[in-house]
C-alpha cells in the first residue's frame, strides 16, 4: 500500500543578466495586473476569467494558472481585496527543468514568456536537502503541481509543489512510543518509552529560537516606531521568518534521524490545535508563546515522518508537563528544567522536566494503535494519582527513592 504526499520544492534563481531580469519583472507585472483587474470585475468562472485575461502579454500557463485561482479568491478564500505582492503562478506545464553536473548550478529551469520561442533557462539554487526529488522530478518519480515565482527585492524565489508516493507506515508487532515535547527553553524533547522505561533522550535547545523572536518583535517594532518605508520592514521580517525556518527544517531532520535510531519506531506528538485558544499567560508571555510555531515544528515532522513509512500519533497535551511518567501522580515543576515527584512510594524523585514531558507524551497511547483522550472525570486521570492516558503493566516501587536527573542521560 502506498500514498500520495504533497510537498514544495524551494529554489533560488541565480543572479539573472539585466535582460533576463527586465523580462521577468515584466511578466510579474503583467501577471498582477491581470490578476486584480479579473478580481476587480468579480469574474467567477474560469470563462469570466479567461475573457479578462486574453488580452495580457502572459504565456498560456499563466493565463491558466488565473482561470483556476481567480474564482476561488471568493467562492473558496472570501477574499474582499488582494495584496499587491501576490507571486506569478504557473500551472504545471512551466515545470521544465534540466540538470548537468558539468555546469555551476546543475539544475536550470525555463522560465516561459509570452510568444513563440521566447522561453530562456535560468540557473537555479536549489535546496540542496531537497535533491533527490528534484530528480524524482525530472525522472518523472514525482508529479509537479503548481509553480510560484515572487521576487524578494535583491532575489527571486521558485516554488514547485509536487507530489509523489512513500509507503503506508506499517503496523509493528512491537513498536517503540517515542514522544516530542515542543517548547520554549528546550525547542524540542524527544523520549522513546519501552516498556513504560524512558530510553535515550535527545534534546534540542531552543535559546537561537527564543533569541531570534525577541530580536524580531524588538526591531520590526523599532522600525515601525520610525516609520521606516515598508519595504524595509518586510525585508527584516523575512529574514528572522527564514532564520526560524532553517531551524525547524533542521531539527525536524535530527528528529527522524533520531527516531531512525529505534526499531519499529511510532512518533508521539501533542494535538495542539488549541493551543493559541488556551494558552492565556499576559500579553507579554503570550507574545513570546504564539511567535513560536508549535504546530509548524510538528507539522514538518509528521512530513518526513511519512515520507520515512514512519506513524504519527497524536494524545492529549493536558499535564504531561506536570505529571510524573512513572506514577502517574502531579508533581512540580519548580524549574523550567527541573520535575519533583511528590509521590512517596514512587522511585522517581527528581527527573528532568522536558524528558518527563516526553514520556508522558510517549505513554498516552494505547498499544492497540488508538490514541486514549485524556478525561479528567475518569478514574485514572493523573488529578487522582493513576496513570492517565497510559496503559501500562503494573510495577513494583523501589524500597528506595533514588534521584534521576537529567545526568542519568549522559551516555
Amino acid at each position: 500500500m502506498s500514498k500520495t504526499v504533497t510537498k514544495t520544492l524551494q529554489a533560488t534563481l541565480a543572479t539573472p543578466t539585466a535582460g533576463k531580469e527586465q523580462r521577468l519583472q515584466r511578466l510579474l507585472d503583467t501577471y498582477r495586473e491581470a490578476l486584480h483587474d479579473a478580481f476587480d470585475a468579480e469574474a467567477g468562472t474560469m470563462s469570466a476569467v479567461n475573457d479578462i485575461v486574453t488580452p495580457y502579454d502572459l504565456p498560456y500557463q499563466a493565463k491558466d494558472a488565473l482561470k483556476s485561482y481567480v474564482p476561488k479568491l471568493r467562492d473558496t478564500y472570501n477574499a474582499r481585496e488582494i495584496d499587491d505582492e501576490h507571486p506569478l503562478r504557473l500551472v504545471n506545464r512551466a515545470a521544465k527543468f534540466d540538470y548537468s553536473d558539468e555546469r555551476e548550478y546543475g539544475f536550470v529551469w525555463q522560465t516561459p514568456q509570452p510568444g513563440r520561442g521566447t522561453n530562456f533557462w535560468i540557473p537555479l539554487r536549489i535546496n540542496p536537502e531537497q535533491e533527490s526529488l528534484w530528480f524524482d522530478l525530472l525522472n518523472d518519480d514525482a508529479k509537479a503541481g503548481e509553480l510560484r515565482l515572487q521576487r524578494h527585492r535583491t532575489s527571486w524565489e521558485l516554488h514547485v509543489t509536487v507530489e509523489f508516493s512513500v509507503g503506508e507506515p506499517t503496523e509493528p508487532d512491537d513498536p517503540t512510543y517515542i514522544g516530542f515535547d515542543v517548547g520554549e527553553s528546550a525547542l524540542i524533547t524527544g523520549c522513546a518509552l519501552k516498556r513504560d522505561v524512558p530510553r535515550k533522550p535527545m534534546l534540542e535547545s531552543g535559546s537561537r529560537a527564543r533569541h531570534l523572536r525577541k530580536e524580531m518583535f524588538t526591531t520590526l517594532r523599532r522600525l515601525q516606531e520610525r516609520d521606516a518605508a515598508d519595504w524595509r520592514v518586510d525585508e527584516r521580517f523575512d529574514h528572522y521568518q527564514n532564520a526560524l525556518t532553517d531551524i525547524v527544517e533542521k531539527v525536524s531532520r535530527r528528529a527522524i534521524e533520531y527516531v531512525g535510531s529505534f526499531e519499529d519506531p511510532v512518533i508521539v506528538l501533542e494535538d495542539l490545535s488549541y493551543i493559541r485558544e488556551q494558552l492565556d499567560y499576559g500579553k507579554f508571555m503570550n507574545r513570546r508563546l504564539h511567535a513560536w510555531a508549535f504546530g509548524r515544528l510538528q507539522g514538518r515532522i509528521e512530513d518526513k515522518a511519512s515520507e520515512a513509512g514512519i506513524r504519527v500519533e497524536y494524545v492529549n497535551a493536558a499535564y504531561t508537563s506536570q505529571t510524573c511518567h512513572a506514577c502517574g501522580h502531579l508533581g512540580h515543576r519548580e524549574s523550567q528544567a527541573e520535575f519533583t515527584c511528590t509521590n512517596d512510594d514512587c522511585h522517581v524523585t527528581e527527573f528532568q522536566a522536558d524528558i518527563n514531558a516526553a514520556a508522558n507524551i510517549a505513554g498516552r497511547v494505547d498499544p492497540w494503535g488508538e490514541s486514549v483522550p485524556w478525561e479528567p472525570e475518569r478514574n485514572d486521570s493523573p488529578r487522582n494519582g493513576s496513570a492517565g492516558d497510559s496503559a501500562t503493566v503494573h510495577r513494583e516501587t523501589s524500597e528506595k527513592s533514588s534521584e534521576m536527573t537529567l545526568a542519568a542521560y549522559s551516555d
